[in-house]
């Protein structure tokens, strides 16, 4: 069924960050790349979009001031900001709303998200449905590191995307004032 949403893109000093917003919540939210490429996604993801509702006109100008200030690196409690998950699997909706619960400056494991959510040997499960995440920045998935204390993966399709993607894990982090290392390092 085709979605309403309204598609914004704002500019930051990382570059573009484009986020989709229904009359619920924000479905979509990632940095970088073009805009065309996020509405094809967004229409593949909803099997076409319509126009937008004057409730998700609404929901927008409510998300707005927050998201920008989080993209300014002002600390700000994510969970005040509506999110829409309605479309992804109830495992993943369980483990985005667990990670949305981990705090400014704090971290958990893959594996102590898989106990918050009553799968306590599900550490890679958990790793997928972060991977799958369509929020960025608004379900912190940067806070989420491997049981080791290192970074642990983060996105990226190949070797150069996994090393900027870390890169910009270990950025997030030191915005926090959370330093950690990389596997071998």
């Amino acid at each position: 069924m085709p979605a309403s949403l309204v598609i914004a893109t704002l500019v930051t000093p990382d570059g573009p960050f484009h986020l989709a917003v229904s009359a619920r919540g924000v479905v979509a939210a990632e940095r970088g790349g073009d805009r065309a490429s996020f509405e094809a996604m967004l229409g593949v993801r909803f099997h076409g979009l319509t126009e937008a509702t004057p409730a998700a006109q609404r929901m927008v100008q409510g998300v707005l001031p927050a998201l920008e200030a989080i993209l300014a690196g002002d600390q700000h409690d994510v969970r005040r900001v509506p999110v829409d998950l309605a479309d992804r699997a109830p495992f993943d909706q369980a483990v985005l709303a667990a990670v949305r619960e981990v705090p400014w400056g704090e971290t958990a494991s893959y594996g102590e998200i898989g106990r918050r959510v009553g799968a306590p040997r599900a550490a890679r499960a958990v790793g997928g449905a972060v991977g799958r995440c369509p929020v960025s920045t608004l379900i912190p998935c940067h806070r989420i590191i491997a049981a080791d204390g290192t970074l642990g993966g983060y996105g990226g399709n190949g070797p150069a995307d996994r090393d900027e993607a870390l890169e910009h894990k270990r950025a997030l982090l030191l915005r926090e004032g959370i330093t950690v290392g990389r596997r071998g390092t």
